[in-house]
């Protein structure tokens, strides 16, 4: 079964797409593209109740914000890439962060 992007409503299949989390907050959001991210946070971020990691699993283990390599704190936002069987995980130390990696391309950023 699909998730709706919580940007623009398009079906967002399991195996693709974007997750979003606020592991502390128990809230998540998806989107069929990155670029949804963007205008998504601008508007005033509507999370939908709701875990995308198993308890326990906080993001931690990311290490460090993925814009600022900051350390994660307690209000750590992560963004995982669903594409086919693979998960590949972002962690930023706020929602603000995500924002500024996702304008610029993310892990294809440009104008560093």
């Amino acid at each position: 079964m699909s998730e709706q992007c919580s940007w623009c409503g398009a079906p967002v299949d399991e195996d693709g797409g974007f997750r979003a989390t606020e592991p502390e907050g128990d809230r998540r959001a998806a989107f069929c593209r990155l670029e949804h991210v963007v205008p998504w946070i601008i508007n005033g971020a509507h999370w939908e109740p709701g875990r995308i990691v198993e308890l326990g699993d906080d993001g931690v283990a990311l290490g460090v914000c993925a814009q600022c390599g900051g350390d994660l704190g307690d209000t750590r936002v992560l963004l995982v890439r669903h594409r086919g069987a693979h998960r590949i995980a972002d962690a930023f130390c706020r929602l603000d962060h995500l924002l500024e990696w996702a304008k610029r391309g993310g892990r294809w950023r440009t104008g560093v």
